[in-house]
């Protein structure tokens, strides 16, 4: 008898962040395939014994995309349930669609768990509001990190330059010259705010700000690492303002 796959979102790494059904589901997998974005406490949380990392880095340690796809059929064929456990939501840019489609292709029934996107929770954790009335009518989401087989970007930088609002980069501070670069020859004004938020919403997060043309070198002299969002936008100066009584729970470190 085949099992089913459920492609679960773990939201942003705060284990109180995780849906009520989402623990329910990894509690009841017989296997948990996980990337690296759920956050320590939560894969902490989950038995070794059912724990398989397929996650990416970085730096360049991977899994292939091909072998999770494959291991995906091959734990359902053997009639498992599999909790294919994924930072913040599976469709946005965390190849959930492409592994709903092999899933598909293979007649093995799946299942959609939505998760907190850190596309949004990762500013507001950190005071920002993605969308303001004073500030932004818009927000557009763009990896900052696309396929490499690529004979070009598919992200039009010029035309987000002039399209205004805020533009919230996940997966992008190790390219982040290269689109703050983009961004300025395209128009965009220098004295932009920007704020980058490192691990947003785990203990050890950290917040830095600056400008579109100071935020470069911010992040060297921080030592802003992977994972990390990238906030471009006058939403981003909405942190001065709020931090002082911005309050979280957990109360994440922010020494920035």
């Amino acid at each position: 008898m085949t099992g089913k796959v459920y492609l679960v979102g773990s939201g942003p790494g705060d284990p109180d962040l995780l849906t009520v059904k989402a623990k329910r589901l990894i509690d009841e997998a017989d296997v948990v395939l996980h990337d690296k974005l759920p956050g320590p406490e939560i894969l902490g949380s989950i038995p070794e014994a059912k724990r398989e990392d397929v996650g990416k880095r970085a730096d360049g340690e991977r899994t292939s995309q091909e072998y999770t796809n494959r291991r995906l059929v091959e734990l359902a064929e053997e009639g498992k349930t599999v909790v294919r456990l994924k930072g913040g939501d599976p469709f946005v840019f965390g190849r959930g669609g492409e592994e709903a489609e092999h899933l598909a292709a293979n007649e093995i029934p799946f299942e959609y768990v939505p998760g907190i996107t850190s596309a949004i929770a990762g500013p507001g954790v950190a005071g920002i509001p993605v969308t303001h009335r004073d500030h932004a009518s818009s927000v557009t989401f763009v990896t900052g990190h696309e396929d490499p087989t690529k004979d070009e970007s598919a992200v039009d930088w010029e035309a987000l330059a002039a399209t205004g609002g805020t533009l919230v980069v996940l997966m992008g501070v190790g390219k982040l010259p290269m689109y703050t670069g983009e961004l300025l020859s395209a128009g965009m004004a220098p004295d932009t705010p920007v704020a980058l938020v490192e691990r947003a919403t785990w203990a050890d997060q950290r917040v830095a700000v600056g400008t579109l043309e100071t935020i470069v070198e911010v992040r060297d002299e921080e030592g802003i690492e992977p994972p990390a969002i990238t906030v471009i936008g006058g939403v981003a100066a909405s942190r001065e303002r709020v931090k002082a009584f911005l309050q979280n729970g957990r109360n994440p470190v922010e020494e920035r």
